[in-house]
């Protein structure tokens, strides 16, 4: 036990650097002032959190239309705390992001209890989960880039081991359903993870099987339906704007069939042997623990089929929705490791004698060792070696360059506008958020006449290739023509034939590398200093 707390610490001490690493690359110096910044699609939560703490409401413009274009009601409300202080907006995300950080080393202690109670302490699968995990890059880029990933993963853990506390002890613990219930508040489709838990324990726990089925039932109806009590008094609607863009407007067989495609990915590059590897351990050992673990990583896999996968799978490795069954699967792939060389060391120690059994012993434990971390690099390919780059720090995450751009967009129109500027935004999240400007949503998360409409997929695209989830709604004759904002900061790409009629009232500028339109009637437009500004055409981001 001594040795796998003190593998713990090393562990631990050794993330903490990591994730200050990683942290410390994703920001970036403009003028002069360090800047940190949030994956784009958490700063979209990061805007509605900041008008919750200055009393506008969770809405995404403050005095604009109630509509619910996040889907982390809880993790909005814990953004939103940060914003009650005064920390300069070049640093909120900061704490974000080191919040993230703290609740992924809390996790990799609940992976050390559960793994080391699974293998009875087993030293080599216990450190060697602990390790896998911490060091599975996707975990760390969504958790330190802002996402609700972080205190999913840690608040799922901590119902794992509290329910194997429950059945190992006969006592019933309603803490599971709290905790499982916060979850629901944090993102509603967590309701995946909870049926399967909640299922697992009424078929395990018979002796307390009635609580179960009770403080289930209930903990569902109070935080999932409160939630929905809420949204249909606060925003007039049953289900969130996302559910709409996301779900709605394509067929499901094409969104189940691309969210097929994007899993088999996800699988061909984790590897085929690898990939069959945390399935052999039911050779070795059978208990309904195992079966729980996979349950939660092959719930979220078939959650994320359903859904069509995420909007990033070109980037490689698990998904938002994967990633939080990550930690489980890598626990089985290394049970399963280590069982399979402790037998073959079991072999090999029955051919030799003295020094030489003891040599061959060594030799099979470091080839364990080189087995499970071989497989780790192989994880963290993504999608080919380049990757690896991302994964060993030596280049930022793959996610900085376009959320830096938009970030600067976002202080370009700050700095050239009025606060009474109107916008129309793409990347909907850091411009918005550092331009602190009433913005319209071009691709309908804050749009709910766009989120209900048809997706509209390019024809030169290979669409489940390219086809990505709540990307491909906009119409340009509400975004332009009806709204007409004073600043188009971004418009789609390819889509010049269906924007270029409603730019004759526009001027364009090439600003951060890409056009800009500017309203030309706008009295909110600071044009002499535009003019004066945009001659030199520079306003790059620095690396720092």
């Amino acid at each position: 036990m001594k040795i796998n707390n003190l593998g713990l610490v090393l562990i631990l001490i050794l993330y903490s650097i990591y994730a200050g690493i990683f942290i410390f690359q994703s920001s970036f110096v403009h003028e002069g002032e360090r800047i940190f910044i949030l994956f784009d699609d958490a700063t979209i939560s990061l805007q509605y959190a900041r008008n919750l703490a200055n009393g506008n409401g969770i809405v995404w413009n403050a005095g604009g239309e109630y509509i619910e274009g996040y889907t982390n009601p809880l993790w909005v409300v814990y953004m939103a705390f940060f914003h009650l202080f005064p920390i300069p907006i070049s640093k909120m995300a900061l704490c974000i992001q080191i919040s993230g950080a703290i609740f992924v080393l809390i996790s990799l202690i609940f992976v050390k209890k559960i793994s080391a109670f699974l293998s009875n302490n087993n030293i080599f699968i216990t450190l060697l989960s602990v390790f896998s995990t911490a060091f599975y890059y996707p975990i760390s880029n969504w958790s330190l880039l802002g996402t609700e990933v972080s205190i999913l993963i840690l608040l799922t853990l901590i119902v794992v081991w509290l329910s194997i506390q429950s059945l190992e002890g006969n006592k019933f613990k309603k803490g599971v359903y709290i905790i499982l219930g916060l979850t629901l508040l944090i993102r509603m489709d967590m309701v995946v993870s909870y049926i399967i838990i909640w299922v697992f324990l009424i078929i395990f726990n018979p002796q307390n099987r009635m609580k179960h089925v009770l403080w289930g039932f209930l903990s569902l109806l109070v935080f999932l339906g409160g939630q929905t009590l809420f949204r249909y008094f606060y925003y007039g609607d049953l289900l969130p704007n996302t559910y709409y863009l996301k779900m709605t407007g394509m067929s499901t067989f094409l969104r189940i069939k691309r969210g097929l495609y994007v899993f088999a990915k996800f699988a061909w590059n984790l590897g085929p042997v690898f990939l069959v590897v945390p399935f052999l351990i039911f050779l070795f050992k059978r208990n309904k623990y195992i079966i729980l673990l996979f349950l939660l990583f092959l719930g979220q896999c078939a959650y994320s089929v359903y859904v069509g996968g995420d909007a990033w799978e070109h980037r490689g490795g698990a998904n938002r929705f994967i990633v939080l069954g990550i930690p489980f699967f890598l626990m089985l792939f290394t049970s399963a490791s280590v069982y399979i060389f402790e037998l073959i060391k079991d072999h090999s120690q029955a051919e030799f004698k003295g020094n030489i059994k003891k040599w061959v012993s060594r030799s099979v434990e470091l080839v364990l060792i080189l087995f499970v971390l071989f497989g780790l690099i192989n994880f963290n390919t993504l999608l080919d070696g380049n990757s690896l780059k991302y994964w060993l720090l030596l280049q930022p995450t793959v996610y900085s360059p376009g959320s830096q751009r938009y970030a600067v967009d976002g202080i370009f129109v700050k700095k050239f506008t009025s606060p009474d500027a109107k916008i129309l935004v793409g990347a909907a999240g850091n411009v918005a958020y550092f331009s602190e400007r009433f913005s319209y949503d071009l691709m309908g998360k804050a749009d709910s006449e766009i989120a209900r409409q048809d997706v509209k997929i390019p024809k030169d695209l290979e669409t489940l290739t390219f086809l990505r989830p709540g990307h491909y709604k906009y119409d340009y004759s509400i975004s332009i023509g009806k709204y007409q904002p004073d600043v188009l900061v971004e418009l789609k790409a390819n889509t010049d034939e269906e924007f270029s009629p409603y730019l004759s009232g526009y001027k364009r500028y090439m600003v951060n590398n890409h056009a800009m339109y500017f309203r030309l009637d706008s009295e909110f437009i600071n044009w002499d200093e535009l003019n004066n500004y945009i001659n030199s055409l520079v306003f790059i981001v620095d690396p720092g």
